[in-house]
């Protein structure tokens, strides 16, 4: 309106009669780092672009489908501890064939299938020009001369709240150091994230102190509240009877002298007679195959177990999703079980899990994922790596304050350069208090009244002095009180006298 009234007229004059409100910011929201078929979305490549997807139709149009691994198949060596099966009375194990490890197209699956939706798809390479196998290398996350760091490119996004990188662990506990430790200290300095991490595959051979403690050894002892580690691996359903045929075996694999049932001979002849088989013609030989022959099945179900063994962190980035969308951010993303999957690869005991949920020199907490009778497969563990803190001990609350340190400085970026006065200060703290009041409202936020909750200071003599307002600082200083899940539930029984 006119600031100089000269003409004679009415005027209106509106005024805002509300402080501005603050939205929660999305909390899990994983951005997936690894290799995919393609790179690809209206023929510009997505390669090294971080691509926000909301379903798993998008991922599949964009990025392609799985790669198909090559399995050898080996005899036992007896001195070693091996899962193996009998072929013609030998004892038999099945090995993948270098370069032919991927993980990341099944835990995006197992995300999608354990509650997931919003995600982010960060591609640092493609397979689909590599039928026969691709290397996995630290230097396509970390970057080098002529590679970008993933976690650079990272930081121009604001949205993703978690880290996750499955294909990784491939490379054994080598990338504790040298990829882990740069997750932390990204997500440290964005202030906006975490990372899930997964620990090395455990064999039968091995033992579990060894493998947690090469992981507690390796990680450092910086930022570890912005992380959380889950173990062990797990045996999902994902990768189904129809998705593995003969294709699966290396060319090695000598089907004639493997299958000795009486069937088997022809088919194998009749279909290496044709030397270009088409589509149609591999579809029919693998089920004349599964039909003549019990021993090629037994087989392929082999290689299907060993290609269903996935780290947990995608299936982990799912529940976090299903749980926030659930109850909230604030609820620890523990005691709920995870879809499609059987059992985990190894089983934890009670007594085991000591070890494993509290460490008492440094605090790196893993979290166990144990089966349970009637039940199935739970998380049973929500601590972060800084298990022994007191304030970023569990994921919840790391979370939570992360979601609450974002939603109100999104909101107040708006107050940025308005006059620093008590007209901005009181509009300021009313609009945080009514956030903070609605988290109290639905949980968030524990405390029996509101000023129990959570206090919000700012003010000349509250959190300033003239200074501060020379120098163009609005200090603002916000109080809440985290609800914790009860970790420990304790029941005390004792006898009383008889009373009549």
């Amino acid at each position: 309106m006119a600031s100089t009234f000269m003409t004679p007229g009415v005027y209106i004059e509106e005024k805002n009669a509300f402080p501005s409100s603050i939205t929660a910011v999305e909390t899990a929201v994983p951005v997936f780092i690894g290799y995919t078929q393609k790179a690809e979305r209206n023929g510009k490549s997505l390669l090294h672009k971080p691509t926000r997807l909301t379903s798993f139709a998008e991922y599949l149009e964009h990025f392609g489908s799985e790669f198909s691994p090559k399995f050898l198949l080996a005899d036992a060596d007896p001195k070693l501890k091996q899962e193996t099966f009998n072929i013609n009375g030998k004892a038999t194990v099945v090995k993948i064939k270098d370069n032919n490890t991927a993980y990341f197209y099944n835990s995006i699956r197992l995300f999608f299938g354990n509650g997931g939706s919003l995600c982010y798809i960060l591609s640092v390479g493609t397979y689909g020009s590599q039928p026969d196998g691709f290397p996995i290398a630290a230097d396509d996350f970390i970057g080098s001369d002529s590679k970008p760091n993933v976690f650079t490119l990272l930081e121009k996004e604001v949205e993703p709240t978690l880290i996750v990188i499955p294909d990784i662990i491939a490379l054994g506990a080598d990338i504790y150091t040298s990829v882990y430790t740069q997750v932390l200290q990204h997500c440290a300095t964005m202030q906006s994230r975490m990372g899930i991490f997964d620990l090395v595959k455990q064999q039968p051979s091995d033992v579990l102190t060894d493998v947690v403690t090469a992981f507690r050894d390796q990680i450092g002892v910086n930022s570890l509240n912005y992380g959380t580690a889950y173990h062990p691996w797990l045996k999902t359903t994902i990768v189904q009877p129809d998705e593995v045929t003969f294709e699966n075996l290396d060319a090695s694999v000598d089907l004639a002298t493997l299958l000795q049932e009486p069937a088997v001979a022809a088919i194998i002849t009749k279909f290496k007679a044709n030397a270009t088989p088409d589509k149609s013609t591999k579809k029919n030989y693998h089920q004349s195959l599964s039909a003549a022959s019990p021993t090629y099945v037994h087989i392929l179900n082999e290689v299907r177990a060993q290609m269903n063994e996935l780290p947990p962190s995608g299936a982990m980035a799912g529940i976090y999703t299903m749980v926030d969308n659930a109850r909230g951010v604030w609820k620890a993303p523990a005691n709920v079980s995870i879809s499609m999957v059987t059992s985990p690869t190894i089983n934890i005991s009670a007594e085991e899990q000591k070890n494993l949920n509290v460490d008492m020199m440094a605090g790196k907490s893993v979290n166990a994922i144990r089966p349970f009778t009637g039940v199935g497969t739970l998380v049973w563990g929500a601590r972060t790596l800084d298990g022994n803190s007191q304030d970023w001990r569990y994921i919840n609350v790391r979370r939570t304050l992360i979601m609450i340190e974002q939603s109100v400085k999104l909101a107040t970026r708006a107050y940025v350069f308005e006059a620093n006065d008590a007209t901005t200060w009181v509009t300021v703290k009313s609009m945080i208090n009514n956030f903070l009041s609605n988290l109290w409202k639905q949980g968030a936020l524990a405390g029996a009244a509101p000023e129990q909750a959570f206090d919000v200071q700012v003010g000349l003599g509250a959190t300033m002095t003239p200074q501060d307002i020379l120098d163009g600082q609005m200090l603002i200083t916000v109080k809440v009180a985290l609800t914790r899940p009860a970790e420990f539930i304790i029941i005390t029984f004792q006898q009383q006298m008889q009373q009549s």
